[in-house]
């Protein structure tokens, strides 16, 4: 007696799937979009402490796919994460934007790198991210010494390897087909 299988348990083609269009084009937005409201929300100090997870997520896509999010990117997530951030209004447009222009050119003369190379310029973003957030600031009128953003900068060049890994298990799911089944 052989079993057969219940028709509605019969598996389905995985032939012609394709990831959701919106899916695919607004996680990553969302992603940094979330990475700039994150910080605020684990942790109120009198001093920077944790990493930029906005900027972290910003560099981690530019890298992992660098077409998807394009250059001019940095304007409309850093105009985002300036309302989140608590620095002067126009810093993360700015050094966003900065940023894009960088990681675009280092792409068009190093097409091809490595985990170690992409942590380099990495580590030279966010310690030129982070002194120059301090250094606006300090114009703006903060006056706060180089030393209180040691912490901060220790912890965000650490942190960045988990953040791209993050960033690439979203991607993973940025890329799942989904079926809808009527």
């Amino acid at each position: 007696m052989a079993l057969l299988p219940r028709p509605d348990s019969v598996a389905r083609p995985r032939i012609n799937r394709q990831p959701s269009a919106v899916v695919a084009r607004s996680l990553p937005w969302l992603t940094v979009m979330l990475g700039s409201m994150g910080p605020g929300w684990l942790l109120i100090a009198s001093a920077p402490v944790l990493p930029p997870l906005g900027f972290l997520a910003f560099v981690a896509w530019r890298q992992l796919r660098p077409g998807l999010l394009p250059v001019w990117a940095g304007l409309p997530l850093g105009l985002f994460d300036d309302l989140f951030s608590g620095q002067p209004f126009g810093t993360a447009v700015m050094l966003w934007s900065i940023a894009a222009i960088v990681l675009d050119v280092i792409e068009a003369r190093l097409p091809w790198r490595n985990f170690l190379t992409e942590w380099l310029v990495a580590i030279g973003l966010i310690i030129a991210y982070i002194a120059l957030c301090l250094g606006i600031s300090n114009i703006a009128g903060a006056s706060a010494p180089l030393r209180i953003i040691g912490p901060q900068l220790v912890i965000s060049v650490f942190s960045y390897p988990l953040v791209g890994r993050l960033m690439a298990l979203v991607d993973r799911l940025r890329l799942t087909p989904f079926v809808l089944i009527p």
